[in-house]
């Protein structure tokens, strides 16, 4: 009968991987601090010359290379994934010249990547190499090899991409995100990159969501409180500007309501909007992002803010519930 092998904790395997990360940063640290400093070059180069980085992986490497190339792209690094076998057969024609190509391999012998190495430098594609073994033949063509290296896979038998995977995605993060840094991208260049989804709608501007024209509650500092009180059931924002023209006087809200009425009982009406405004509101910029706006809400306890432009001229409103619509959905 075949001996099984010891079972190990779920909580270990998580460790061993976490030790294999530790193990990366040190490197990163130190002896590979060169090398990824040459390959962050690497890819600031090519992308600032027009060349996409094409990612290169079998198997399980070839996951990790496509989440990769992923990352460089969000990232404002255009990068695209090319699976070895088929560029044996055809798909070669994806690879423009002067391209930048970036191979993982934890052997660094795989047969379908090496395979691609001729043509590569044909076409006078640089080569980054990341693999767990600086002395392989994908490392020694490479014009920079990132150590990838871990002790000891997860995988009790020490067989399963385990560790290794974890570590190359790792690595390939850190050096999109360093490009990133290199090429100056900003959370403005994101979010034209993620126009859908949550990370979309957080990054939206003010500008695209407030009340603006006929939806702005607006009042003169003269308007008697009757009127104040229509425009505010009116427009449904809880709140109302007071303005003269489009500078900003003012506002007055739900609960600057309810206070007057605590305060002035029967006479509440006989009140004009300048006299109960809150002439201190806490207003944005329009260009100000969505998260932005939906943070300082929450930091003052509000539920609007009113978008003024650099001269002070009111532009509009943005509500609590535009921004959890926008930027927590």
């Amino acid at each position: 009968m075949t001996a099984q092998p010891q079972r190990t904790r779920p909580a270990e395997l998580v460790r061993t991987e976490a030790r294999a990360l530790l193990e990366l940063a040190i490197r990163l640290d130190g002896a590979m601090l060169a090398s990824f400093k040459t390959a962050t070059e690497l890819v600031v180069e090519a992308a600032s010359r027009g060349n996409r980085v094409v990612l290169l992986g079998m198997g399980k490497s070839g996951l990790i290379a496509r989440k990769i190339a992923a990352t460089l792209c969000s990232t404002g690094t255009p990068a695209v994934f090319l699976h070895p076998a088929e560029a044996l057969h055809g798909d070669l024609g994806v690879i423009a010249d002067r391209d930048l190509a970036i191979a993982l391999s934890a052997s660094g012998e795989t047969e379908e990547v090496l395979a691609l190495l001729p043509a590569l430098q044909r076409m006078g594609c640089k080569l980054i190499s990341l693999c767990g073994s600086p002395l392989s033949t994908l490392a020694q063509a490479s014009e920079v090899c990132l150590d990838a290296s871990v002790t000891t896979e997860a995988c009790t038998m020490n067989l399963a991409p385990t560790a290794s995977t974890t570590v190359m995605l790792a690595l390939g993060d850190a050096l999109a995100l360093e490009v990133s840094q290199c090429r100056g991208f900003v959370a403005a260049d994101f979010a034209e990159l993620h126009p859908g989804g949550r990370l979309g709608r957080r990054l939206a501007r003010v500008r695209e969501l407030m009340h603006a024209g006929d939806a702005l509650p607006q009042v003169a500092q003269a308007t008697p409180m009757p009127e104040v009180i229509h425009e505010m059931s009116h427009k449904k924002l809880g709140m109302t500007t007071v303005l003269d023209g489009a500078r900003l006087l003012g506002m007055i809200s739900d609960g600057d309501l309810r206070r007057l009425l605590e305060r002035a009982g029967p006479d509440a009406l006989a009140h004009t909007a300048g006299e109960i405004m809150n002439a201190h509101p806490v207003t944005i910029a329009p260009e100000a992002f969505a998260g932005e706006a939906l943070a300082l809400m929450e930091e003052r306890k509000i539920t609007s803010l009113i978008v003024v432009d650099v001269a002070g001229d009111v532009l509009g409103v943005v509500h609590l519930h535009d921004l959890w619509v926008s930027a927590k959905a």
